[in-house]
């Protein structure tokens, strides 16, 4: 038995401080322990095994978790076991176990040295810009440094726009004035062109505004000539606008190609620039007796002819006029009734239909079929009635009149029957007349038709019922 226990002790050796309290005692020689047999050999006895096998099983389990205890990490050691002084094992917190992928995620040193915090102080790693709260003050620049020039000290860095070309000038440029036509914002124009670096390009964008208005309506060019006036002295200079108007009355051939009437609106607008001062009032003077070209002659002329009139009282700054819903409405009623007397004595129905686009007033169409079946009420002869209604056909048909605004128009008119009968008396005959000839053509429907007001005569039922009145639709 005796030599069974040397063996184990020999195959697994135990520290001398675990073991030094329960059965060795001897010497130390050159740091380590001697045991002698003759001690071991003279205590062995029943009683004694007993105690040393129980010993040497603790000893191991106080060994295994040492050794686990090693393993684990410094930084999990305040959650994890413990061994307390009297050699229990304490549990704490027990740490989730991990897999070999958060291992490999893991920052904790893997060497055995260290406290397993992270490096740097959690200011490492990709992606990281230092500590949590940390503030940068200004860096000082070390003149030792090899790569240290004196030229990059005073050095200010600017954005740098490069000037438009001349290729990407309308790209750039035309898509501005058209929404412009559409919000009328001329500060809006004013901060888009000051971020570009126009740079020669500048006493382009008059002529390129004036030549967008020539094809669009009357009220965009009212627009365009207020946008000038904008950009006069912020965007462009006096001389941008004189060069730019040069550059229209060079191009009047080939503008007058599309538009016929360019000569006319170009002289408009210049006289419209002298009025508001962006041109000199000598500029139409500098060109006498230097013009070759018969369309560049007939805007001066207009000009000049305008501007003379402006002596006399004429406003220059409105002979575009108004657009749109911008006009009063009885100076609309006024223009709708002298269209309508044009249309009747010339017939002509493409001339109604383009004054009546150049009103710019869809939204009050409704005025115009009104005035229409009123004048077929109170003229005298079928001419009226038929023209009238070939126009109404026309417009309904095109379009150009919508059907909710021809069925206003129509149930205006049934509404103020009673007091047009006032001063028409067969007001009520003619309408039912005009209005079944409108059911025919197309112009209305069904339900608009049978909502027309009737005349209503009193007559006797008989001669026996004397006083009696009944009530019958013409």
């Amino acid at each position: 038995m005796a030599a069974d226990c040397e063996a184990w002790l020999n195959a697994n050796p135990v520290e001398a401080e675990d073991l030094s309290d329960f059965f060795i005692s001897g010497e130390e020689d050159n740091g380590g322990l001697v045991v002698h047999n003759k001690n071991i050999n003279s205590e062995i006895n029943s009683n004694w095994l007993s105690s040393t096998s129980n010993s040497i099983h603790e000893a191991r389990l106080k060994a295994k978790d040492k050794r686990r205890l090693r393993k684990n990490s410094s930084r999990d050691s305040g959650r994890g076991d413990s061994l307390s002084d009297n050699g229990d094992v304490s549990r704490g917190i027990s740490a989730a176990p991990t897999s070999p992928k958060s291992k490999l995620m893991d920052r904790k040193s893997r060497m055995k040295k260290g406290r397993g915090l992270p490096k740097k102080g959690g200011a490492g790693g990709k992606g990281v810009w230092g500590k949590t709260g940390e503030v940068y003050g200004p860096v000082v620049v070390d003149e030792k440094d090899p790569n240290y020039d004196e030229d990059q000290e005073n050095c200010v860095y600017e954005t740098v726009v490069p000037p438009l070309e001349e290729r990407d000038f309308e790209k750039t440029v035309t898509p501005i004035v058209l929404e412009y036509f559409e919000h009328g914002d001329t500060n809006e124009v004013a901060e888009l062109l000051s971020e570009l670096n126009l740079g020669p390009m500048r006493s382009e964008v008059p002529s390129l505004a004036v030549s967008l208005a020539l094809e669009a309506k009357a009220s965009h060019r009212e627009l365009t000539s207020r946008l000038l006036v904008d950009l006069c002295g912020t965007v462009l200079s006096h001389d941008d606008m004189e060069s730019s108007f040069d550059k229209l009355l060079r191009d009047l051939p080939d503008l007058v190609l599309d538009t016929p009437g360019a000569p006319q609106l170009v002289g408009q607008f210049i006289a419209r620039a002298v009025s508001d001062q962006i041109l000199s009032k000598s500029y139409i003077d500098g060109y006498k007796g230097k013009v070759d070209c018969e369309y560049a002659r007939a805007a001066l002329d207009r000009a000049a002819v305008l501007l003379k009139m402006s002596l006399e009282g004429l406003r220059i700054d409105n002979h575009w006029g108004a657009g749109g819903g911008q006009r009063p409405v009885i100076q609309l009623v006024k223009e709708m009734n002298l269209l309508l007397k044009e249309y009747i004595l010339s017939g002509d129905c493409k001339e109604a239909e383009s004054c009546l686009r150049d009103l710019e007033v869809p939204h009050f169409h409704h005025e115009f079929v009104y005035e229409a079946i009123v004048m077929v009420l109170e003229s005298k002869g079928e001419k009226t009635f038929k023209m009238v209604l070939k126009l109404l056909k026309l417009f309904s048909a095109s379009s150009i009149i919508t059907v909710d605004q021809m069925k206003r128009g129509y149930e205006r008119v049934y509404m103020d029957i009673a007091e047009i009968n006032i001063d028409v008396p067969r007001a009520y005959f003619i309408l039912e007349q005009f209005v079944e000839k409108s059911f025919s053509l197309g112009i209305i429907g069904v339900k608009l038709r049978d909502q027309c007001p009737r005349w209503s005569r009193k007559r006797f039922v008989s001669e026996g019922d004397v006083g009696v009145v009944k009530f019958d639709w013409y």
